[in-house]
């Protein structure tokens, strides 16, 4: 076979990959018959492949023909660098597979008050799908209001954050987690318990001593938030649920953390009809942070546990 002596290979593609690993069947088989069954493919086919790969290497690598299948010179000191290659290809692959099964790091991780009696516990799968990748990942909690986690991811002080997703700031990446609903709530002692939701009138509200939320809830809620008594302001929703407990005060709850309340006989939503409202969550990272191992395999496991 001819060939120029300035020959350059060039960058080696998935292509000359797959002919190379048809030429070492057939070296390791003894030949093109001995390598179909292995191959799946017609020995015509093999043929078709070590001629391309004759062509692109610019080398004879066989004789085939009535005296039988034998490497020549270049193709025996080829197939010598083939298994070389081959085996750091393999080497390769096992040596990633060991980075992954020793993740190490940490996952410094900002999340709003009681997210944990969330039905959907997205979060939860994610940080334990994390743990069992990497054992050794060190995982840091900070419970914050959604303004600091966002700070927080900002500055770098947090890898990522969990917030109710209200505006977009430039400096984040969102990516959608769940919605929460939420009602008007009272205590079994308070006035307005006993009565039917159809003898509750928006006055009736209006007149009730209310807990207020430090932060804005949904954008539907406003109207009625903004005709509420205000007479108490908490800036999460245990201190709003410690309120409403006294008897004393009606607040805003996400039906998640009234559940065990309700389910009690102490707590009971107010005109659901009216006073209903949903928060989308939204798990935020900081756009064009640096790679990180710990932070991408938990935001992989995010996305896989995503609502649909």
């Amino acid at each position: 076979m001819s060939r120029a002596s300035t020959f350059q290979l060039g960058s080696v593609a998935d292509a000359d990959l797959r002919l190379l690993r048809v030429f070492r069947t057939v070296v390791e088989r003894g030949g093109f018959g001995p390598a179909e069954a292995e191959l799946n493919v017609t020995r015509s086919a093999i043929s078709l492949s070590i001629s391309d790969l004759e062509k692109r290497l610019g080398l004879r690598l066989c004789r085939r023909g009535r005296a039988g299948f034998a490497l020549t010179d270049e193709g025996r000191r080829v197939y010598d660098a083939l298994v070389r290659l081959l085996n750091g290809v393999e080497n390769f692959r096992a040596e990633v597979s060991a980075i992954h099964a020793r993740l190490k790091g940490e996952l410094a991780i900002g999340l709003t008050d009681n997210l944990v009696t969330m039905p959907r516990m997205r979060v939860t799968h994610a940080l334990t799908a994390l743990k069992k990748s990497g054992p050794e990942v060190v995982i840091r909690i900070r419970m914050a209001p959604p303004s600091d986690v966002e700070q927080g991811v900002l500055d770098g002080r947090l890898h990522v954050g969990v917030i109710p997703e209200q505006r977009r700031l430039q400096g984040l990446d969102y990516q959608e987690l769940y919605h929460e609903n939420a009602h008007l709530y009272c205590a079994d002692t308070h006035p307005l318990f006993g009565r039917p939701d159809a003898g509750i009138g928006v006055d009736d509200l209006a007149a009730a001593d209310a807990v207020m939320p430090a932060y804005v809830p949904a954008g539907e809620i406003a109207p009625l938030l903004q005709r509420l008594t205000s007479s108490a302001i908490a800036t999460d929703r245990e201190g709003i649920a410690f309120l409403i407990l006294t008897g004393l005060y009606v607040g805003f709850l996400p039906d998640h953390v009234a559940a065990k309340w309700v389910g009690e006989g102490r707590m009971r939503a107010i005109r659901a009809d009216i006073t209903g409202y949903v928060t989308r969550y939204a798990v935020i990272t900081r756009r064009g942070g640096r790679p990180n191992m710990v932070l991408d395999t938990f935001m992989e496991e995010v996305a896989r546990n995503a609502e649909s």
